[in-house]
């Protein structure tokens, strides 16, 4: 199945700035996403996404909302229309006139999927948490002691061995990582150190 786009411009520019408020967000998020395994991934990189965007771009509490809409609303429609994915929530949001980069952030997510480039920061860092995300909670859920005490060698072991969390990409994580001029050794640490505020 193709999730192709077959477009590359989201959103009205005269919406900059707009956003919808946290309780819009989560009553969306409520409504569409009933998986809680799903829900929880989405959280998680919500909370990356605004961390990042406090302490590496310092952003102010709007930006920082921006990036963290992204992450939370970016997989909404795969739980239950999987067939229309990042096509739905992508309409919704320009129904609801939110922000274009905020719309751009999402569909951009998956390039290899989608056929949308990563272009900002935050389309990049979406990218790079959404896989990298799954991947260390797979790995503290197979832990005694969780997230305390991981580091990074665990979690590079975990990324070499093709037959953990097999549906993560390693190639995208790779590839978000060059895209946003990183280390993947930066952002697994920066995932370890802020992932686990975020409990199911």
């Amino acid at each position: 199945m193709s999730y192709k786009l077959n477009r590359s411009t989201f959103g009205d520019p005269a919406n900059n700035g707009n956003t919808l408020t946290r309780e819009e967000a989560n009553a969306l998020l409520d409504e569409w996403v009933l998986n809680e395994r799903l829900k929880l991934h989405m959280k998680q990189v919500a909370h990356l996404m605004k961390q990042w965007a406090k302490e590496k771009e310092q952003l102010n509490d709007e930006g920082q909302w921006q990036w963290e809409m992204a992450g939370l609303l970016h997989d909404a429609d795969w739980d239950q229309w999987p067939d229309q994915h990042c096509k739905k929530i992508i309409e919704e949001l320009e129904e609801r006139k939110v922000d274009p980069s905020i719309i751009h952030a999402i569909a951009s997510h998956g390039p290899a999927h989608f056929g949308v480039e990563p272009e900002t920061a935050m389309d990049k860092l979406l990218y790079a948490f959404d896989e990298l995300s799954g991947l260390v909670h797979a790995y503290s859920l197979m832990r005694p002691n969780g997230y305390e005490g991981m580091d990074l060698k665990g979690v590079k072991k975990r990324l070499k061995d093709k037959a953990f969390a097999a549906n993560v990409s390693r190639d995208d994580i790779a590839d978000a990582a060059a895209r946003a001029g990183l280390s993947v050794d930066d952002l697994v640490n920066f995932v370890i150190q802020h992932q686990p505020h975020v409990v199911a």
